[in-house]
């Protein structure tokens, strides 16, 4: 049986839809991913083989088939963890088969089926809403970041076995929104502004990547000649 639930990712700094589409069937113990998967990808084999089995359903050896489109782009980290899980227990029988066509999944799963949090949740939250989903499950530890955009119910999880309760109606979490008024109360304010420097573009941008990275930076001065 074929299903197909929605992950997003990341070119550059835009995010984009991934179809997670997983064909579970009988026959020799097989599990294959294609759609130009990096490492990190290939890898969920066994941390979403494990997971599942951690959280207490039973997972029987089976034929997997796993697609990751568009197949000509890049697919790399372990945020499909958790829509591959989805896409399998629906499959199994343990989740509901509903209209998923406007959720999507994003999350890193640990052996003992909880979720990690993932790089890139709020660009990718951002594209979402552009392209219609509604829904964004998340996990927990990127909640306040992905509650940042409006407008888009964003839930956080915690474990696999909590996000299958939620599908199944058999536990309630709320959606989570942040005022953007409430993560500046913290921000520190400066007399001074990189706006008030005239020219300079090449120095203002290498200090702007500094910062942004945490990195450090020495300033030389170029001595006058007389």
């Amino acid at each position: 049986m074929l299903s197909i639930i929605n992950s997003m990712s990341l070119n550059g700094l835009e995010g984009y839809l991934v179809e997670v589409q997983v064909d579970v069937s009988n026959g020799l113990p097989y599990w294959e991913i294609v759609g130009l998967p990096d490492v990190s990808v290939k890898e969920s084999k066994e941390r979403v083989k494990t997971a599942i089995r951690n959280s207490n359903f039973e997972f029987l050896s089976k034929r997997i088939i796993i697609n990751l489109a568009p197949v000509d782009t890049k697919k790399e980290g372990p945020l499909f963890d958790l829509p591959i899980a989805i896409a399998i227990l629906i499959n199994l029988g343990y989740i509901q088969k509903k209209d998923y066509s406007k959720n999507v999944f994003l999350g890193a799963l640990s052996l003992d089926g909880s979720i990690k949090s993932i790089n890139g949740v709020l660009p990718m939250c951002i594209d979402a809403k552009k392209l219609g989903i509604k829904k964004i499950i998340v996990p927990y530890e990127n909640i306040k970041e992905a509650s940042i955009v409006s407008g888009i119910e964003i839930i956080g999880a915690k474990n696999l076995e909590e996000v299958v309760q939620y599908l199944n109606s058999q536990k309630e979490i709320k959606s989570q929104t942040i005022k953007t008024e409430k993560l500046l109360e913290n921000t520190n304010i400066y007399d001074v502004d990189f706006a008030e420097v005239k020219g300079q573009e090449n120095v203002k941008r290498a200090l702007e990547i500094a910062a942004a990275g945490s990195h450090n930076c020495i300033m030389v001065g170029i001595p006058r000649v007389r």
